[in-house]
């Protein structure tokens, strides 16, 4: 079987930084998290509840999950489609998720649970504006809406991943 996550979907994931979790609530209305510690492992997406206890009681309740990832000023990204569990204190994957968290933003920040997401479908989101007028590059958007939103691009990711 050919791996799901492509070299394109594993950059915009790290140049996006914020990305949006749905689950299902129990009376089936969405519930809509932000998470900005998303991950692609492997041929999985992962992430860490730092502060989503709902996130968590829905997931095991019901693990169908749908994640929005889209780099805000290139206008594209992606829905990815699959089903998530709660890895286990001990899992190889937990640890290297909460260590990369550490490493990221301190000791501090709790790292309660951590996602595995076996991604089922991936599908591509892009603007309008890709379609519309001249028909721009992701380079001439990238640099429209860095202005727009007066954003100076940095020489390096400040990441660390």
């Amino acid at each position: 079987m050919m791996p799901i996550l492509t070299t394109d979907m594993r950059d915009v994931i790290q140049r996006a930084i914020l990305s949006f979790v749905a689950t299902v609530n129990e009376d089936g209305s969405p519930n809509l998290s932000p998470k900005a510690s998303l991950v692609a492992r492997d041929d999985a997406l992962f992430f860490a509840d730092i502060a989503s206890p709902q996130t968590i009681r829905n997931l095991r309740r019901n693990p169908a999950i749908s994640i929005n990832v889209v780099d805000v000023f290139a206008r594209r990204g992606y829905r990815f489609n699959g089903t998530a569990r709660v890895l286990p204190d001990g899992d190889p994957d937990r640890t290297a998720v909460a260590e990369w968290v550490w490493q990221t933003n301190g000791q501090d920040y709790p790292v309660n649970h951590v996602v595995r997401i076996d991604v089922r479908d991936a599908l591509p989101l892009l603007s309008p504006a890709y379609r519309f007028g001249d028909a721009p590059s992701e380079d001439a958007l990238r640099e429209t809406y860095m202005a727009k939103y007066g954003v100076q691009q940095q020489m390096q990711d400040t990441r660390g991943r």
